[in-house]
């Protein structure tokens, strides 16, 4: 296998079909191998199975083994393998099956895929995409359900980014892998049967820029991911009593999109970010610490966070309570004081 890169003109638009998240994935990694033969997707099971959600299946049979295969249950050498791949030019997608089950690859990830290029001077870079199903919703157990964000995006070199929706999860994907520098590309696993009208290929908001999902006046609710769903629900429930909600999808986490969000911000005086992962030293702690830094003479009140609770994932009977709620957001809004 060679690293000369063949690229085609990719596919036609199509019209709008109804399309889950795990059928834009699915469907962004059979255009981009098709579209670069440098493309190459393997780890866990992702080969005939077509990967424990399926966003894999058919692709080993359209591509054959030498582009797609399973790897050995060693996490670390997937990702210590796919830094040699992308060394030598090949583009890299690799599969972490599970969010806990990266950890076995964290300092593969943290020593040395999102140090590459600063070591080397900027001679050497890294094109691969790290794909890590995530967060909670699902009924699994505290190893096949957690939120690893913090981890990732406290990490420089790194870019980190989780979409909420087919389209986005599609373009996003497209852009990860065409990106020359590595992306941890993190896929709320609740979401991956959730439906959207969506005609392929679609290009959405380029892959660093959050966007605006529902205009309001009154407060900016700041979410991604899994929770981005939860934050349009408090919205539309907090309608009803006369109060009017914006909701951001942060969609990339690493790097942070501080121009929209801090215009959204500075329109509604007040904001809240919402995450399933724990609260203490959770992604919404920097969040908020950033808004408050570059918005404080704009805020009305604190930046508060509604987020998971400070324990380690739950068992499937109490992952309802962990996980935070239209109901939740609504009780924490009422703790502002509302006069000031």
């Amino acid at each position: 296998m060679t690293a000369t890169a063949t690229k085609d003109a990719g596919p036609a638009a199509s019209a709008p079909t109804q399309l889950t998240m795990a059928g834009a994935l699915n469907a962004a990694l059979r255009d981009a191998m098709a579209a670069d033969d440098r493309v190459i997707v393997y780890g866990e099971d992702v080969g005939p199975l077509g990967g424990v959600f399926r966003i894999t299946d058919g692709l080993q049979a359209e591509f054959g083994e030498e582009r797609i295969w399973d790897s050995p249950l060693a996490e670390s050498g997937i990702i210590g393998t796919a830094v040699g791949m992308a060394m030598y030019g090949m583009r890299p997608v690799v599969e972490m099956q599970f969010d806990a089950f990266s950890y076995p690859a964290f300092e593969q990830i943290v020593s040395h895929v999102a140090k590459m290029r600063n070591r080397t001077k900027g001679r050497v870079t890294l094109p691969m995409v790290i794909r890590i199903p995530c967060a909670g919703a699902i009924g699994g157990v505290e190893h096949h359900s957690d939120s690893s964000e913090a981890y990732w995006a406290s990490t420089p070199g790194l870019t980190v980014v989780m979409p909420s929706n087919p389209a986005d999860a599609y373009s996003m994907l497209r852009e990860a892998i065409e990106s020359d520098d590595p992306v941890v590309f993190m896929e709320p696993k609740s979401r991956y049967w959730a439906k959207a009208a969506v005609a392929l290929p679609v290009t959405t908001a380029p892959m660093d820029r959050a966007e605006v999902v529902r205009t309001g006046t009154d407060v900016t609710l700041l979410a991604y991911g899994p929770t981005v769903r939860t934050a349009l629900e408090a919205a539309e429930a907090a309608e009803q009593e006369g109060l009017s909600i914006e909701v951001v999808d942060l969609r990339t986490l690493s790097p942070f999109d501080d121009e929209t969000v801090g215009a959204s911000v500075r329109k509604t005086s007040r904001a809240a970010v919402i995450h399933e992962a724990a609260q203490f030293g959770g992604y919404g702690a920097e969040v908020a610490a950033r808004v408050t830094e570059r918005n404080f003479h704009h805020l009305a009140a604190p930046v508060l966070r509604i987020a998971g609770f400070d324990i380690p994932y739950p068992s499937p009977k109490l992952e309802e309570h962990q996980l935070p709620t239209a109901d939740r957001i609504l009780a924490a809004l009422d703790t502002w004081e509302w006069d000031a």
